[in-house]
């Protein structure tokens, strides 16, 4: 649950520090190798949780680092943070899945997700620095 909770909060500054860079800015170092990928389908239950997932590559950091990811739908100016992951940073592909339980808040039908791999790094005040981001559209199907 605590992780649950830094990661929407940390999520949340990242948006707002991220907002005037350019797309490029988050695709990932080139020649990095750091990447996050979205499944094309999203899993809805009846008691409102909507699951996201993928798989992710990023290299060792200085801090923590985290998979966000977010999910739009009817108005793309609004987007909901869907859990957090805390990620391993060796190199190699792993999976992430983060679940939010938001009854009546998704329905069946394309969404679109953004799923980024942010560190916090830095002293004092941590800040974030983005290995990768994707936004994809996906179906979101009942399960």
């Amino acid at each position: 649950m605590f992780v649950r909770q830094l990661c929407g909060a940390l999520l949340g500054a990242a948006l707002l520090l991220s907002a005037a860079p350019a797309a490029d800015a988050f695709a990932g170092r080139s020649g990095s190798g750091e990447e996050v990928t979205v499944d094309r389908t999203g899993r809805l239950t009846s008691d409102g949780t909507l699951t996201l997932s993928g798989h992710y590559r990023c290299t060792r950091g200085g801090g923590p680092v985290f998979v966000s990811s977010s999910v739009s739908q009817r108005d793309p100016r609004v987007r909901h943070g869907v859990g957090g992951t805390l990620a391993r940073c060796d190199g190699a592909w792993h999976r992430w899945v983060n679940s939010e339980r938001r009854r009546g808040a998704y329905h069946r039908g394309r969404a679109s997700v953004e799923a980024t791999v942010m560190e916090l790094s830095g002293t004092g005040l941590p800040l974030p620095r983005f290995h990768a981001a994707r936004e994809r559209d996906i179906r979101l199907v009942r399960r």
